[in-house]
């Protein structure tokens, strides 16, 4: 166990998320992927290895890549939604983290709304929890992706959304799941439990 009195690594808080998205059941079998960046001239991440299931995540399970995806710490093979992640951290300057969930909601709901693009969520309190928020009355849109096997054009899309929709916290692939991030590891586990809230309450009462 760490010392009480030491700040976590990234690879342990990654791990603490993992669990914790486990437990709430925001993550099934070895879905998802999690990474911290390390350094930004020249970028560097820290990212959690392919297949291995988040609830039994441990120091082991992550890799360390450089800006073109390659390993250059650790063993086994990239996320395969590394590049999404590389894309998010340059369009996202003051990003550090980056998240994802699935949840039967949010799986539903960017079905049923990606003929119009996006979740909206408005009108609910907890919004003021997520960056720049002020108000219950603010928009919140969640731009839905389709999702695509080719991780490369998959990204290009991602990275479009990104430069057309400079205030969003989050981005929703189509029946797969939803990525978010911030500037620590703590606001984006708030940002996914505050958008996994909104969907649950949202795929209630639509």
């Amino acid at each position: 166990m760490p010392n009480d009195s030491q700040p976590l690594s990234p690879t342990q808080e990654l791990t603490e998320a993992g669990r914790e998205f486990y437990r709430r059941g925001w993550s099934r079998g070895a879905s998802g992927n999690y990474s911290v960046l390390l350094a930004r001239k020249p970028m560097r991440l820290c990212i959690t290895a392919a297949g291995n299931e988040k609830g039994t995540l441990d120091e082991t399970n992550f890799l360390e890549l450089d800006d073109d995806a390659e390993i250059l710490q650790g063993f086994g093979r990239p996320s395969d939604e590394t590049l999404l992640h590389l894309s998010i951290y340059r369009l996202r300057p003051r990003a550090r983290c980056i998240l994802y969930s699935q949840t039967v909601a949010g799986v539903i709901l960017s079905d049923k709304y990606f003929v119009d693009g996006s979740i909206n969520l408005q009108g609910y309190e907890v919004l003021k929890g997520l960056p720049g928020v002020e108000s219950h009355e603010h928009s919140e849109r969640v731009p839905i992706v389709e999702n695509s096997q080719d991780q490369l054009a998959l990204s290009h899309v991602v990275s479009n959304v990104l430069i057309e929709n400079p205030a969003i916290n989050g981005i929703y692939i189509r029946r797969h799941g939803l990525f978010s991030w911030g500037e620590t590891v703590e606001q984006a586990r708030r940002n996914i439990e505050i958008l996994e809230f909104l969907f649950e309450a949202t795929a209630r009462t639509s």
